[in-house]
């Protein structure tokens, strides 16, 4: 038993303080969305998905031949000067020549929807496959337009990650098979960089603050997290999501801790807010009464409990911080890439703080609910993010567990998701390829990875950018904090 003495010695009983602590409070957040990924209301599924390539190749072609004549231009191998050509088909054997197209990789292991058809399957099999690369090497890389296709071969190409959908221009020339023997290729790289606050206003602390190229004194933070998972079941790691709760709200740790934290000006959760469907079931299988089987929408089958609780805990975030929304792979959301915003109705709680419906012009609300991907500028920075469908995605194609390598490569490729729509499902765009990156970002992040990561890569007209990989919270327990003026990353472990 513990005497009054020696709580008294421990300095668990003193005489209040007569210095009050300052009241907290939180940095207001500088924040404009962009409605890059927002589909149509009216939206049509008739048109066929090869426009999408179409528009890619004739978006981001010109960046990559402006590349390869600034490499190539008076390029000589045994005293023949390399020539471009404009198609594919254009290329003749023996002779050194250069040409820009898409990639195709043909891939033994990757999904077909020709063979769903021929099974007479109508709704696309689940993959079953963690990889789309063959080890005994049957892919086969092609370059293709509007004309044709050539198969690329050499050992150039084996010093770069490529997948479906890239657009490259390639150096070399065709051998006695009919196969392009490549030399070099390129890519468009990153894309012009808009300056920061190119798109709002810096907003002062207070109008006695001299501006300079920050909006107020002192530095603010960006919060990241992904993966929060809620679920019907018990969830294991509740008092880490207790703990985060907390932390974000200002209320754990000592007030020096306290004092940083009112620095972080805005929350965005990255994806997968809701577990799989099968772990948020709120019965186990022995439990299950059996039933006869229903056609069409099933009420028991729908478990409420795993929004309501996401719904209580951004409430009681939202009355201190505002929160920026994007959707993953198990939230309520269409599957197909961009998703689209989740709906406002699964949060009965939280909806009061989003935006006034269908307002001209209206500030995004307290609660923005964004697509997946989403892009707009966080404190004057242009940031791109996903819920990391599109880099899962890519990584399927390569042998390689570098996700930080593929990152830049997406950026360098600009396109934010190269694979759709052929193994990651796209709406099929007719008018506009919105994946085509035609800004550079400040920051770039994708969420729900296994392990956090960053880095910042260089582009060849000064563009910086800020890569992050957002670790999913159910598995490492951990968000990211970014530094608004040195763009520094944090990784914050909430341990038990």
């Amino acid at each position: 038993m513990v005497t009054l003495d020696e709580i008294a010695d421990l300095g668990l009983l003193q005489k209040p303080s007569d210095n009050e602590p300052e009241p907290l409070q939180r940095i207001e957040s500088n924040y404009k969305p962009l409605s890059t990924f927002i589909l149509p209301k009216q939206r049509q599924y008739q048109q066929q998905f090869a426009d999408i390539y179409f528009l890619r190749l004739t978006k981001i072609k010109p960046a990559v031949e402006e590349a390869a004549i600034a490499a190539w231009k008076n390029t000589k191998i045994g005293g023949e000067r390399a020539k471009k050509v404009e198609r594919v088909l254009d290329v003749r054997q023996g002779e050194l020549c250069w040409v820009a197209g898409t990639v195709y990789i043909d891939m033994p292991l990757k999904p077909s929807i020709l063979e769903d058809v021929s099974k007479d399957r109508w709704i696309s099999a689940p993959t079953s496959v963690g990889h789309y690369y063959s080890e005994d090497g049957q892919d086969s890389v092609m370059l293709e337009d509007d004309s044709g296709r050539i198969k690329l071969v050499g050992e150039a190409l084996k010093n770069y990650f490529l997948v479906t959908g890239c657009i490259i221009a390639i150096l070399g020339t065709e051998n006695a098979n009919g196969e392009m023997e490549v030399i070099d290729l390129k890519f468009a790289d990153l894309p012009p960089q808009p300056d920061r606050w190119s798109l709002s206003e810096p907003k002062p602390k207070d109008e006695d603050v001299e501006m300079t190229n920050s909006p107020s004194s002192g530095s603010k933070k960006i919060a990241l997290v992904s993966g929060l998972e809620f679920s019907g079941t018990s969830t294991a790691y509740a008092t880490e999501l207790n703990l985060l709760l907390e932390y974000l709200l200002g209320e754990a740790l000592d007030p020096s801790v306290q004092s940083e934290l009112s620095q972080i000006s805005r929350l965005i959760i990255a994806g997968n807010s809701i577990a799989k469907q099968e772990d948020a079931h709120h019965a186990s299988d022995n439990t299950k009464k059996p039933h006869t089987k229903k056609y069409g929408y099933d009420a028991s089958a729908y478990n409420p409990i795993p929004s309501q609780l996401l719904d209580t805990f951004m409430s009681e975030l939202l009355p201190t911080i505002p929160i920026t929304l994007l959707p993953g792979t198990n939230d309520p959301a269409n599957a197909s890439y961009p998703q689209q915003p989740i709906h406002g109705a699964m949060f009965p709680k939280s909806r009061a703080y989003t935006a006034l419906p269908n307002a001209e012009n209206a500030e995004p609300g307290w609660l923005d609910m964004v697509t997946n991907p989403w892009e707009g500028e966080v404190e004057g920075w242009r940031v791109l993010g996903t819920g990391g469908q599109n880099l899962d995605d890519i990584c399927k194609y390569v042998d390689s567990a570098d996700r930080l390598g593929m990152m830049e490569a997406m950026c360098r490729w600009r396109c934010s998701a190269p694979t759709a729509p052929d193994t990651l499902w796209a709406y099929p765009f007719q008018d506009d390829e919105p994946f085509v990156m035609k800004e550079c970002p400040h920051i770039y992040f994708a969420g729900s990875q296994p392990e956090f990561g960053t880095k910042i890569i260089e582009g060849p007209e000064g563009q910086n950018v800020r890569l992050i990989m957002v670790p999913s919270f159910a598995q490492t327990k951990e968000i990211v904090l970014v530094d608004t003026e040195t763009l520094d990353v944090t990784r914050v472990k909430i341990n038990v």
